[in-house]
């Protein structure tokens, strides 16, 4: 059950947030990618000594040096900022780091697994790692995010009964991880043992939160939960938008006077290409297995999967009504899953770009966070050095990625360099009536 959080040395707090006082604690995360580096960077930031530990020693050599191999806003100045101060550090490998910590975060990697499910093994072999090196009393986070039972699967591989297991899921959006890790919707920690809990809810002790101390399945399932909700919205609302096409209504005013609605709201309620990135789609399906494996067949979440392949479909579509794809030339604004993010994991542009490409299309994109890589290459996409550049010869203009940087773009140089002049807006970014007036066709989504 859902309860307030008794700090150990100070007044509660309750579910509407409140202030504690904060104490430093040792802390070691295992892992220095996306979740892992914006943990540590934050709990640094909030008073704690902070190692961050990875196996991969060119990462690490440089963290050591301040180099930060992501794109997130905020992000290098509090990782430079820690290393300053002395309050947070760098290791290759975790049994040293995480023989001196009262707190073990596991941020590591959990793909997919062949069979729809979650890949457990970079858990695994984290805590099989470390496990001899832990003190008693050291209490092992799982952050990264995983299934229901994940949490007694580490406890079992840790096989010490004087180390306890808790789950703290991460709720960070690429492009505002650091902002929401300092100021978060809410803290969810599940354990067995409440106190065990609310030792790793004082970790946040400097938050104004709320703070849900619940059974360690019900933290793994929140995460789950609230990614397949957001993933619903999405495709309700690209749903919405194939409606509007049909009956001529304007999927921007009908979304706004619903998310006017407080049961409702506004977040989420937005057309476009179809969703991705590294959380959603590997989130969702894998609630559809853990469901499965339970035995309830979650159909509701099955469909929204599945409009959400259609929805890519529908976009090619929309470029194939303009022009003839085998042999057409189609200029791609925007390769990463949404803009303020370099990340191509499960993007939505790159699955339309390899769509466009399978039809016969040859594909030039522009994203200013994206070079040439080994995705693009296999998509068979040439990426470009400028939007121009990619729009050169282009028979259609395919909008992929919100980035503002598209609004700003001179669209008579532009037309000048097309040899089409089509535009399909699948983020529903740019100005029609401009576009139009240009002498462009437009074609958005949902209007």
């Amino acid at each position: 059950m859902a309860s307030p959080v008794a700090d150990r040395d100070g007044p509660a707090v309750s579910p509407d947030g409140g202030e504690r006082p904060a104490s430093s604690a040792a802390v070691a995360v295992v892992g220095a990618g996306y979740v892992g580096l914006t943990t540590a960077a934050c709990l640094a930031r909030m008073g704690h000594r902070v190692v961050c530990t990875d196996i991969d020693e060119p990462r690490i050599t440089g963290l050591q040096g301040g180099e930060v191999p992501i794109r997130e806003p905020g992000l290098d100045e509090l990782v430079r900022a820690g290393l300053d101060s002395g309050g947070l550090s760098f290791a290759c490998g975790s049994a040293e780091a995480a023989s001196r910590a009262d707190f073990v975060f596991l941020c590591v990697p959990t793909p997919a697994s062949s069979g729809g499910g979650t890949d457990l093994s970079f858990l695994e072999a984290a805590a099989t790692e470390m496990g001899r090196s832990l003190r008693p009393g050291t209490v092992v986070v799982n952050k990264s995010t995983a299934p229901a039972g994940t949490t007694q699967f580490l406890a079992r591989v840790l096989g010490r009964v004087d180390v306890p297991v808790a789950s703290n899921p991460e709720f960070l959006r690429q492009g505002s991880a650091v902002r929401d890790f300092l100021n978060p919707d809410r803290v969810v920690v599940g354990a067995a043992d409440a106190a065990v809990a609310e030792r790793v809810a004082g970790l946040y002790a400097s938050i104004d939160a709320p703070v849900l101390i619940t059974d360690p399945a019900s933290a793994e399932t929140v995460k789950y939960a609230a990614n397949a909700f957001l993933a619903t919205k999405l495709s309700f609302s690209n749903a919405v938008a194939a409606l509007c096409e049909a009956v001529g209504a304007d999927v921007d005013d009908v979304l706004a006077g619903m998310g006017h609605d407080r049961r409702i709201g506004r977040d989420y309620l937005k057309p476009g290409p179809g969703w991705g990135g590294s959380c959603l789609p590997k989130d969702t399906r894998a609630l559809i297995d853990a469901a499965s494996a339970a035995g309830y067949d979650f159909g509701l979440l099955r469909s929204v999967v599945e409009a959400n392949e259609a929805q890519f479909a529908r976009i090619i579509g929309k470029v194939a009504s303009r022009v003839a794809l085998p042999g057409a030339r189609v200029a791609l604004l925007g390769l990463a899953f949404k803009a303020g993010t370099d990340d191509l994991r499960d993007s939505p542009s790159l699955e339309i770009a390899r769509r466009l490409v399978e039809a016969g299309a040859a594909v030039h994109a522009y994203d200013p966070a994206i070079r040439s890589n080994a995705a693009t290459a296999e998509a068979g996409i040439v990426v470009t050095a400028d939007a121009y550049a990619a729009c050169d010869g282009a028979s259609a203009l395919v909008v992929a990625t919100e980035w503002d940087d598209f609004r700003q773009l001179d669209f008579d140089q532009v037309a000048r360099v097309m040899a089409e002049l089509h535009v399909i807006d699948a983020r529903n970014l740019l100005d029609r009536d401009d576009l139009e007036r240009r002498g462009f066709t437009y074609s958005g989504v949902g209007g």
